[in-house]
């Protein structure tokens, strides 16, 4: 048995409700345990805990442009990997949406996010469409490959040795967020049955992030039927209800989509403003010691920082304060707007992230300066 070394405490000037109601004149920073679920403190500042005046090392905030990555290629197995550690690949697929061969992932499960494009997805399942903004997940071990009229851009979040499971909803209960009956799964219907035959296959299998070819002289997929409870699902951003509290800016944690080992991913949705006067609008700074996050920027208008557009990725290592950039900390209590317009996904990893030379020639370096005051 183990239990937290914890007690509350008021120590000087200091809110009593996180989130709301800041002593005049101060910045509150939130240092916690867990990924926002363990014991946390907040502090209050009398200066924007980010305002750096200069950030050297390897705990450096950075962001990414994937609209940059010039590698239109026919086989996920050939997409840019860009941040990667034990449990976790994070890749960069821009599809010429024409695959001639079939792909089967043997170290984990597969999450696949629609940035761009739409089209047909077949798999040992059967047939399903898919369209921008579609998560698909697909089991260790499932045979797929997609088919489509134009380019598709897509991210790759492959759970390492993992499953992706669907969080614990708590107070809320399981029907909150989204609804599981929500989820859609593959039909073998006559678009299914129309790509079977008796023409050469291959399929091309990951496993240990080598790859090995099997050759049949007939299209594998060809089930006539299946019955069980492990298969692919979708979901669309569109489908999400996000939590919200009008008088308490709720921490990201309460937006999880999916969770694996050791890694948990995040959807952020348009949603309205709190309304309570005294209640923080923007993302709170804080120190994230337990995990490495990134976020995907999907669509919108991104409130919280400055020079990000659709298809940028930011990575804030765990170890250093971040937040809003300054000019959204000018709107923390009264925004311009009466809601949100963005649409991100978000990885946070326990373990570190690797940021690998293909993420690197596609870096936008002034990140690290975006936080600095503009005069």
């Amino acid at each position: 048995m183990k239990k937290w070394i914890s007690h509350s405490k008021v120590e000087g000037k200091a809110s009593r409700q996180a989130h709301t109601n800041l002593p005049e004149g101060t910045f509150e920073r939130e240092m916690g345990k867990e990924g926002f679920f363990g014991p946390a403190t907040h502090f209050y500042h009398q200066h924007m805990p980010t305002g750096w005046t200069d950030f050297e090392g390897p705990l450096q905030p950075r962001a990414f442009d994937t609209t940059k990555l010039d590698d239109n290629v026919g086989s996920p197995w050939q997409a840019a990997e860009l941040l990667s550690n034990a449990h976790c690949k994070f890749r960069c697929w821009h599809s010429d949406g024409k695959m001639d061969h079939l792909v089967r992932n043997g170290d984990g499960d597969e999450l696949l996010f629609i940035h761009d494009g739409a089209g047909e997805l077949f798999c040992d399942f059967g047939h399903m469409s898919f369209r921008d903004g579609d998560y698909i997940m697909l089991p260790r071990g499932t045979m797929w490959r997609i088919e489509s009229d134009g380019p598709v851009e897509m991210l790759l979040i492959e759970a390492t040795n993992s499953s992706y499971m669907l969080p614990e909803k708590g107070l809320v209960g399981p029907h909150a967020i989204f609804d599981p009956a929500m989820l859609d799964t593959p039909e073998i219907d006559d678009a299914f049955r129309a790509q079977q035959g008796e023409d050469e296959w291959k399929v091309l299998v990951k496993r240990r992030h080598q790859i090995s070819t099997i050759t049949y002289p007939f299209n594998p997929l060809d089930a006539v039927g299946w019955k069980g409870d492990l298969m692919p699902v979708r979901i669309n951003w569109r489908d999400i209800r996000p939590l919200m509290s009008h008088r308490y800016h709720l921490p990201p944690s309460a937006h999880t989509t999916f969770v694996a080992h050791r890694f948990v991913i995040c959807t952020f949705t348009p949603r309205p403003f709190e309304s309570s006067e005294d209640a923080l609008k923007v993302p709170f700074f804080h120190n994230n010691d337990d995990y490495d996050e990134v976020l995907f920027y999907h669509a919108g208008n991104f409130f919280s920082r400055d020079n990000i557009h659709p298809g940028m990725m930011t990575h804030h290592p765990c170890g250093f304060t971040h937040g809003p950039h300054p000019k959204a900390m000018n709107n923390a209590f009264t925004p311009k707007t009466d809601k949100t317009e963005e649409v991100a996904v978000m990885l946070d990893t326990r373990d570190a992230l690797d940021v690998t030379e293909a993420a690197e020639k596609i870096e936008w370096t002034g990140y690290v300066d975006s936080w600095k005051p503009k005069n």
